[in-house]
């Protein structure tokens, strides 16, 4: 494999990573606020959220494309009640413009209808009238909870015909990601991958979100992901506050390898906008 990657100097593949991210947002609040942080016509992922539904996300990617952004909504399998309802969804969403999707499984124990995974609501998508240019699927550098390996592989390659891209869940460690990447290629999947990092995360700020939603959106997916105590771990270290810069570091020098194909970085920014482009832009302005 070795022989066949083209490396990147770090620096370059830092501005390469870090000049035009996806941003994940939240469907609280304060996503109207956080929106005004981002450069215009940022391209922002939706979520949907265990709490508020699907419809929080629709009308937030209505509202948003309106304002000029480029928004990528979570369209959670486990959320839409049937095919008459995604025919609906797919509507509004063409209405607004979107041109790209996300489709998880979603975290709802219990579907609402008739979609128990994301390849079911992606072979209903199919059938339907709307198109979508690009359809994002969901990959898992450190496992799954509740899914072993072999079922997630098993998934990947049946949803990799109806997708074009792959987000990967959060994690903090690069080699992780690279081995995993590694792995899904050795395996024939060759969708372009968007890697999943953290954003710039203050713990009292992510404490008070998840208490705003409960059980905790932003807690229950670092459990499904690195874990509660990686997560720790990393904030003790950094007094509080994590920023991304090591991680981003490790993925630069593969930013434009073909064989990896990392077409970006999604940025899961846990509604703390400010922070994480004040830390974007001084970390730029380094490297540039």
């Amino acid at each position: 494999m070795s022989s066949e990657i083209q490396s990147t100097a770090t620096a370059e593949g830092v501005v390469e990573l870090l000049e035009e991210p996806r941003f994940e947002l939240m469907p609280f609040e304060s996503i109207d606020e956080q929106l005004g942080h981002l450069p215009d016509g940022a391209e922002v992922a939706i979520t949907t959220s265990p709490t508020l539904g699907l419809e929080a996300t629709i009308d937030w990617t209505e509202k948003a494309t309106d304002r000029g952004y480029e928004i990528v909504p979570h369209v959670a399998a486990r959320y839409v009640r049937n095919e008459d309802h995604l025919e609906e969804i797919a509507g509004r969403l063409t209405d607004a413009g979107v041109t790209d999707v996300f489709v998880p499984g979603g975290d709802r124990e219990e579907p609402v209808g008739e979609f128990h995974s994301a390849y079911d609501l992606l072979s209903a998508l199919e059938e339907l009238d709307y198109a979508f240019e690009e359809v994002g699927i969901t990959g898992y550098p450190e496992g799954h909870a509740f899914l072993d390996d072999e079922v997630l592989a098993e998934s990947m390659a049946r949803k990799e015909a109806y997708a074009t891209y792959i987000v990967t869940q959060l994690c903090y460690d690069s080699d992780a990601i690279l081995e995993w990447i590694a792995d899904i290629r050795d395996r024939g999947i060759e969708l372009p991958v968007e890697v999943g990092i953290p954003g710039v995360m203050k713990y009292q700020r992510l404490l008070g979100i998840s208490k705003k939603v409960g059980v905790g959106d932003s807690v229950r997916f670092l459990q499904k992901t690195s874990g509660v105590l990686g997560f720790v771990r990393q904030l003790v270290g950094s007094r509080g506050t994590y920023v991304p810069e090591e991680l981003i570091e490790g993925l630069a020098p593969y930013a434009t390898d073909p064989y990896h194909d990392i077409r970006g970085v999604h940025i899961y920014a846990f509604n703390q906008v400010p922070d994480l482009e004040s830390w974007r832009a001084d970390t730029l302005g380094r490297y540039q």
